[in-house]
C-alpha cells in the first residue's frame, strides 16, 4: 500500500472523488493536529504533571482528570480559530460553544470526547480522543448568535465525518468521510500521520465479545442469554468457545473490533434504570457507529440502529450493541424475541 500522508489523502478524497468540500478536509487536519498535541501531553504522563484528578466535575457529575480538561483545552483553542465551524460541543462542557465573534463562522459543527477511557489515564493503559462532525442546518441566516443546541440535535447518519485517535503503543487516527474507513499512524520524527491501512473491514463472524462482566446481574434478559451463550461454549448453543476482552476504554476496545472483529456491549442496566445506558450518543455512540458501519460492522441500541436515533438532549445516554455484523443482530434479535 502507497504511504501517503492525511492531508495527501484528504486531498485526494476532495479533488479526485469529490467526497469533501475544503472546509472539511481542513477541519480534519485542525482536530488531526490537536490530537498530536493531546498525545505530546498524554506521552510525558507523571513527568508533565498530568496524571491524576483535577477536583472538578463535568456536567456528567463525573470526576474530571487533569488530561480531561487539558484535552478539552486543547481540541477548543485548535478549532475556534480556523473559520471552518460555527459551533462545538463536548462532553466535558455544560453547553455549546459558539465560536467567537471574532472569528469567522463556518458551516460545520464539532463534538467530541476529548478524553475517553480516562479511567486509564493512570494506570498507562489505551485511551483515545472520539470526534464526529455535522454540518450546520437550519434557518439561521449565517447569524452567529443564532447556534443553539437544537443544532445540534441530528441523527448520526447525518455525520459529515467522525474519527478517533488512540493514544497507546502507537498513536493512531482513524477516520471515515462517508467512504469507508481509513487508519493513519502518527511517525513521531517526522510529525505526520501516515496511512497504514484504507478500507478496513469488520468480519461478520467473530469469537470474542467485550463487556463489563462485573454487571451481569444487573443486565436484561436479551444480554444475559446472549452472554451465557457464548459462556457456554463449545458444548452450548452457539458450538464455538469465545474470549472476553475489556479494556474500560471504548476508543481501546473499539480499535481491537476494527483491526480483528468482535462484539463490544454496554447495556442497559437495573442500576440506574432510567438511563437508556451509559455511553453519550453525540459524543461516542454515534461517531463510533458511524465507523463501525463504514467498515461493515452494525451498531445498534438492541432495538434500532443507533444512526438512525433521533436526540433529544445535547448529553443523551444510550445502550451500545456494536462490532461484527452477525453477532450484533444475533444479540438485537434477542431483544426483539
Amino acid at each position: 500500500m502507497k504511504r501517503i500522508s492525511l492531508t495527501q489523502y484528504l486531498v485526494e478524497q476532495q479533488r479526485e472523488h469529490g467526497r469533501i468540500p475544503a472546509e472539511l478536509r481542513l477541519l480534519i487536519e485542525i482536530v488531526a493536529r490537536a490530537c498530536k498535541t493531546i498525545a505530546i501531553a498524554v506521552n510525558k504522563g507523571a513527568l508533565g504533571d498530568v496524571l491524576g484528578s483535577a477536583e472538578t466535575e463535568n456536567v456528567q457529575g463525573e470526576v474530571q482528570k487533569k488530561l480531561d480538561i487539558i484535552s478539552n483545552e486543547v481540541l477548543i483553542e485548535a478549532n475556534e480559530w480556523g473559520g471552518h465551524l460555527a459551533a462545538m460541543a463536548s462532553e466535558e462542557m455544560d453547553t455549546i460553544h459558539v465560536v467567537p465573534h471574532r472569528y469567522p463562522q463556518g458551516e460545520y459543527l464539532l463534538l467530541f470526547d476529548p478524553l475517553d477511557g480516562s479511567s486509564n489515564i493512570d494506570v498507562n493503559v489505551s485511551i483515545g480522543t472520539i470526534f464526529s462532525v455535522l454540518r450546520k442546518v437550519g434557518h439561521h441566516h449565517g447569524r452567529v448568535d443564532e447556534i443553539t443546541e437544537e443544532d445540534f440535535l441530528q441523527p448520526g447518519r447525518a455525520q459529515a465525518a467522525a474519527g478517533y485517535c488512540v493514544y497507546g503503543p502507537q498513536t493512531t487516527l482513524v477516520l471515515t468521510v462517508g467512504e469507508g474507513v481509513a487508519v493513519f499512524t502518527l511517525n513521531r520524527e517526522t510529525g505526520s500521520w501516515m496511512l497504514t491501512a484504507d478500507q478496513v473491514q469488520i468480519p461478520a463472524d467473530t469469537q470474542e465479545f467485550a463487556v463489563n462482566m462485573s454487571n451481569l446481574r444487573h443486565w436484561a434478559p436479551p444480554v444475559r442469554r446472549y452472554i451465557d451463550e457464548c459462556l457456554a461454549g463449545k458444548d452450548g448453543p452457539r458450538g464455538k468457545d469465545f474470549n472476553m476482552r475489556w479494556v474500560a476504554s471504548m476508543v481501546a476496545d473499539v480499535h481491537r473490533i476494527l483491526t480483528r472483529g468482535g462484539v463490544f456491549l454496554y447495556p442497559w442496566d437495573q442500576r440506574e434504570p432510567h438511563k437508556p445506558g451509559k455511553l453519550r450518543l453525540m459524543y461516542e455512540a454515534n461517531p463510533m457507529a458511524f465507523l463501525v458501519e463504514q467498515a461493515g460492522g452494525s451498531a445498534t441500541n438492541g432495538s434500532q440502529r443507533i444512526l438512525d436515533i433521533v436526540p433529544g438532549t445535547l448529553h443523551e445516554r444510550v445502550s451500545v450493541m456494536l462490532g461484527s455484523k452477525n453477532e450484533v443482530q444475533r444479540v438485537t434479535g434477542y431483544h426483539a424475541d
